[in-house]
């Protein structure tokens, strides 16, 4: 029986959970609003874990081109006190698999292979219950109906609104990201603090960590706790006018008032890992947003949510490789699905939320004890995920 599913997004849940019923031939439409695969910047690096996002590459059957393309030596983790001292300098074993890093493009163009995306497809609203089936609405007006609708949509899906009205919420956290480029060559005394993998340094509430991605391509957060609003008044939320000049609040679109104000912000560190914002090209502006820990949701018959739709976490690690599995577990359970799915789905939603719950509760505290008022914590949670 060929059911009509769509999945809408073509990050790595979507990808995954198309590619893995491609390989049960299963047709499946795959929706994403960007006009290409290239349309922008595909992100930073991801680790895939063994027993998640690897499993979940492996029911793809593209675990030993992943393998081939991953990067091992980039699981190396550095911890620097904010005067440079060397904290931590844990270095994987040759054969460590358990977390190798691949960058995001690179993951994105493995799953691809010979999936038909429909790009450009701008998903405006799902709007199910009616008489044949589940109805997607576009931005440029037309309408599509299928039996099945994933939202694999992100962290402001178009989809979830379908089964929840559940929204993200501030977590207090804000990142600001820059990148280095041919950092071997531009800039070789950052390229050795930071290694094959990453740096990260921990003050009273704020951080700055920097990872290497391929090709000499750095990835730099900076990241502290802050009003949702912090740059418009830079002196009542960050203390900082008097060391900035920015009377009128600062201009996130303005380069150097940017890196003029986390100078500021950092002021007192070590000046190697300040070269690391010093040397940055553009700045973007990432406030950290969740749903809440135990999110879950009434079933919807015919709509079902992956990754960050469903359960937006702080992102350390966990996000992409759960959904990645979630996309591939929902996958095989639909193709092996002989008749109506909505029993199918109903059990991959408990098994879900269960799950991430998990990982929410894991992530959240995670967050809370490395972007806080006491550095300490953060290097005793390393010492627990990764001794040394």
């Amino acid at each position: 029986m060929r059911r009509r599913i769509a999945v809408v997004g073509g990050g790595p849940a979507g990808l995954t959970f198309a590619r893995v019923l491609h390989r049960h031939d299963h047709p499946v439409t795959v929706l994403e609003r960007d006009p290409s695969p290239g349309a922008r910047p595909p992100g930073g690096t991801l680790d895939l874990h063994e027993q998640l996002g690897q499993l979940a590459l492996d029911k793809a059957g593209v675990l030993a081109e992943f393998q081939a393309l991953s990067r091992p030596e980039g699981q190396a983790m550095r911890i620097l006190d904010t005067d440079g001292t060397v904290l931590r300098d844990w270095r994987p074993r040759p054969d460590d698999l358990a977390n190798p890093e691949i960058d995001r493009g690179k993951l994105r163009d493995l799953l691809l292979g010979s999936l038909d995306v429909q790009w450009g497809r701008d998903v405006t609203e799902v709007e199910p219950g009616s008489r044949d089936g589940v109805l997607v609405h576009f931005a440029d007006g037309r309408q599509e109906t299928f039996d099945l609708v994933v939202g694999a949509d992100g962290a402001w899906s178009r989809v979830r609104p379908a089964v929840t009205s559940a929204t993200p919420y501030y977590t207090g956290v804000t990142m600001v990201e820059t990148s280095l480029d041919e950092v071997d060559t531009r800039h070789p005394d950052l390229a050795r603090l930071i290694g094959d993998g990453s740096v990260a340094v921990y003050g009273v509430n704020r951080a700055l960590a920097a990872q290497r991605n391929s090709g000499g391509h750095v990835k730099v957060y900076a990241q502290f706790r802050a009003p949702l609003d912090w740059h418009t008044d830079l002196e009542r939320h960050m203390g900082l006018n008097r060391r900035t000049g920015l009377d009128e609040g600062l201009d996130l679109a303005d380069v150097e008032a940017v890196r003029s104000s986390l100078l500021a912000l950092f002021d007192g560190w070590a000046a190697p890992v300040l070269n690391l914002l010093r040397h940055g090209t553009a700045f973007a502006h990432r406030p950290l947003y969740v749903l809440p820990v135990a999110h879950t949701w009434a079933h919807v018959p015919g709509v079902t949510l992956l990754g960050d739709a469903a359960h937006l976490m702080p992102p350390l690690g966990a996000g992409a490789n759960l959904a990645m599995l979630e996309g591939a577990e929902l996958a095989e359970s639909v193709a092996a699905a002989p008749g109506d799915l909505a029993e199918v789905v109903r059990a991959f939603e408990e098994q879900m939320w269960a799950r991430a719950g998990r990982w929410a509760k894991i992530t959240t505290a995670g967050l809370e004890r490395l972007v806080g008022p006491d550095p300490t914590e953060a290097l005793a949670l390393f010492d627990e995920v990764q001794p040394s």
